[in-house]
């Protein structure tokens, strides 16, 4: 391994080479190869049916790939034990079914489950844990409320106080502002950076809102068709010319007035006829 090859798996706390992934007989990646930078906000962004959702699922060990491999701080996940690799990395996905009958609190509780063992008793740090995560979320006046009488928004925040009470330093994210208000879906993005910056969490976030991944991106990846069509950060890599490629929305590019973000702007479609 040359120099320059053996500072970048130092630096990725997730990587991928070659890799082959789908679903029954259809494959959805093939020959997928990226790196996922140790510490960063990485955003993976592209058209809807691209891979996103399918490679985190692969990362997660949910979904089996069939070649190549997948590293996790420089180890194959295929031989993590189940315990050890939910203490590393947290997931969670587009949709969340929880049991019937549930309470907020007993549900965020779940996330300290790959924390303890057989005989563990449930300990104060437990409950001190789950109660930060509660609160970073917005949810502590909802802990003694079935999750099933819950709105969309709130139940997706309880999802997402769960897998910060599981305390892995790499979380996995598909959409997690899906059905929250503008908000709420700025105040999880925040909080992902917050954990981010201060616990020197790898944050890896699927996301459909382009503006809202280069805002708070450090990594951007874009796919298209099960491929990698571009990496890096959001300020070198988009152009006018890449989304008008991946996503063929003809725009302009405009600094975000607030961070210097770039920021799509799509341009006006010329105006129909009037409907008779």
């Amino acid at each position: 391994m040359t120099t320059t090859a053996t500072a970048q798996a130092e630096q990725a706390a997730i990587r991928l080479d070659g890799v082959r992934v789908g679903y029954d007989r259809h494959v959805v990646c093939d020959n997928l190869s990226l790196t996922i930078p140790r510490g960063s906000y990485t955003a993976i962004i592209g058209p809807n049916a691209c891979g996103k959702s399918t490679m985190l699922r692969a990362i997660a060990r949910i979904l089996p790939y069939r070649s190549g491999s997948i590293l996790l701080d420089g180890e194959e996940i295929a031989a993590i034990p189940t315990r050890g690799l939910a203490t590393r990395l947290g997931l969670l996905p587009q949709t969340s079914l929880s049991p019937e009958g549930i309470r907020v609190a007993d549900l965020v509780g779940r996330g300290r489950h790959p924390h303890q063992g057989m005989f563990d008793r449930w300990s104060a740090t437990d409950e001190a844990i789950v109660a930060e995560a509660m609160e970073a979320t917005g949810i502590s006046d909802l802990s003694g409320r079935l999750v099933d009488e819950l709105s969309g928004g709130q139940r997706q925040r309880v999802w997402v106080a769960m897998v910060l009470a599981q305390e892995t330093p790499v979380l996995l994210l598909d959409e997690p502002t899906t059905f929250l208000d503008i908000t709420h879906q700025f105040g999880l993005l925040e909080l992902f950076e917050n954990l981010r910056r201060d616990l020197d969490r790898t944050v890896v976030i699927v996301l459909h809102d382009l503006n809202q991944a280069a805002r708070y991106a450090s990594h951007l990846i874009v796919m298209k068709d099960g491929a990698v069509v571009t990496a890096g950060p959001p300020s070198e890599i988009i152009t006018e010319e890449l989304i008008e490629d991946v996503y063929q929305l003809p725009c302009r590019i405009v600094a975000d007035p607030e961070t210097g973000a770039p920021m799509v702007i799509p341009r006006a479609r010329p105006t129909a006829g009037p409907v008779r």
